[in-house]
């Protein structure tokens, strides 16, 4: 469950606040896969998102890319490929926006396709319908973690691009992975030992965080400590 009304995270030092507004939603049939081209606000993009059955045991990973894809299409100057390292049926999607200085080491943006299972019996609401309340919550599996995220990237880009037509410094690249709630050993485990990988010059990661109700975001920093045991 997430709150769509009110701003939502920043995903770097230049997008600090990327606020939406509702507007009316989209009247999507289940088991039919939404097209971006019929959606005209954040939310409804958001809902359409979710509305995309990749819980496990059985997550559907190409709905998701093919969905995301076509987003990305939309916003110039994103390049989309997607990419195999197991099986066809765990495709892992790159999203990359090109720098102004290529040279530079890259940001990547992180995001998983995937969710816990749904168990739609213990639900208020389906848990693929992605039902919004009069209070402005949406209901859906996979809400806050984290498909929220994964379309805060591509909502920021896009407001950055259409509002500002901004480029920025650094090679901006989002990937979406297969696989993370069971361990992630079929998608950013295999995808950081590729050349393909090694190729992005990444020089900082951004991953997943909490969710928050207002303004306040907490960060965590991760640094190798070295611990030394005597007699």
């Amino acid at each position: 469950m997430t709150k769509p009304r009110g701003p939502m995270p920043s995903i770097s030092a230049v997008i600090l606040i990327l606020s939406l507004s509702l507007s009316p939603t989209l009247s999507v049939i289940h088991n039919q896969e939404p097209q971006v081209n019929q959606e005209t606000d954040p939310i409804s993009r958001f809902r359409n998102y979710l509305r995309i059955n990749t819980a496990h045991p059985a997550p559907d990973y190409a709905a998701a890319v093919n969905y995301l894809t076509a987003f990305a299409a939309t916003i110039p100057t994103l390049q989309s490929r997607t990419l195999y390292f197991t099986t066809p049926d765990k495709p892992l999607l790159l999203i990359t926006w090109p720098g102004s200085n290529p040279s530079l080491p890259a940001v990547l943006f992180n995001s998983h396709l995937d969710s816990v299972p749904a168990e739609p019996s213990k639900w208020l609401h389906y848990p693929f319908a992605a039902h919004l309340s009069d209070d402005g919550k949406i209901y859906a599996r996979g809400a806050q973690d984290d498909k929220c995220i994964g379309m805060q990237y591509l909502e920021a880009i896009k407001e950055l691009k259409s509002k500002l037509d901004y480029t920025p410094l650094r090679t901006v690249h989002i990937s979406y992975v297969p696989d993370e709630e069971v361990g992630g050993f079929d998608g950013m485990a295999k995808f950081v030992e590729t050349k393909e990988f090694k190729d992005l010059n990444v020089g900082f990661v951004l991953d997943e965080g909490q969710a928050s109700v207002n303004d306040e975001f907490k960060t965590l920093l991760c640094r190798p400590v070295t611990v030394e045991f005597g007699d």
